[in-house]
């Protein structure tokens, strides 16, 4: 697996800026570079009414931005998460990557407020391996596996929106939750 930092520029006076400071405070570090000046381009032209974050793992840093970008800001999870805590206090999170359980752990409890609710998370084996390899059935068979497999819950929440087709698959009686339909829905209404 390659590992290191990409970074988005919307100018390529950025790239040297950051490579000194890496050199300087962390030599070694694999940095790469993805300059796009059309996105500030759009974005000054466009000007977006509202944005949905798509990435369960980003989208608390996402929502903290909207004081500063002026628009409402919405993780495409929120809705997810809150519709799991009305199904019920006993919720199960499966992720492809464990970088997103504790986000999404976070989000249900935040949506919870008092209510009592017990988060069982856990990864799919597997699962990640089989997306970054492109084999995007196998990928969503062992979603559905992992879901079939739950027990004790009254919710399981797919909790990345690269999932969301795995529901199709599931044969248990369960309610499973995914992000993308509920995130789009909700962010539109917040727009208009």
């Amino acid at each position: 697996m390659v590992t290191g930092l990409t970074l988005l520029h919307t100018s390529p006076v950025h790239v040297p800026v950051f490579d000194a400071l890496r050199d300087r405070h962390h030599p070694g570090a694999v940095l790469r570079h993805l300059v796009a000046p059309e996105l500030l381009d759009r974005a000054r032209a466009e000007g977006p009414g509202a944005v949905l974050c798509t990435c369960s793992t980003l989208g608390g840093v996402a929502e903290a931005l909207a004081p500063e970008l002026g628009v409402p800001v919405l993780r495409v999870d929120r809705p997810m998460c809150a519709e799991a805590v009305r199904l019920g206090p006993r919720i199960a999170v499966l992720a492809a990557v464990g970088s997103t359980l504790g986000p999404t752990t976070a989000l249900i409890e935040e949506e919870a407020g008092a209510a009592p609710v017990r988060v069982r998370a856990r990864v799919v084996d597997g699962a990640w391996e089989r997306f970054e390899a492109g084999d995007t059935g196998g990928y969503l068979a062992r979603v559905a596996a992992a879901a079939d497999a739950v027990t004790g819950a009254d919710v399981i929440v797919l909790a990345q929106a690269s999932m969301a087709d795995a529901d199709a698959l599931v044969r248990t009686a369960v309610p499973v939750l995914t992000s993308p339909a509920r995130g789009l829905a909700a962010a539109l209404a917040r727009q208009a």
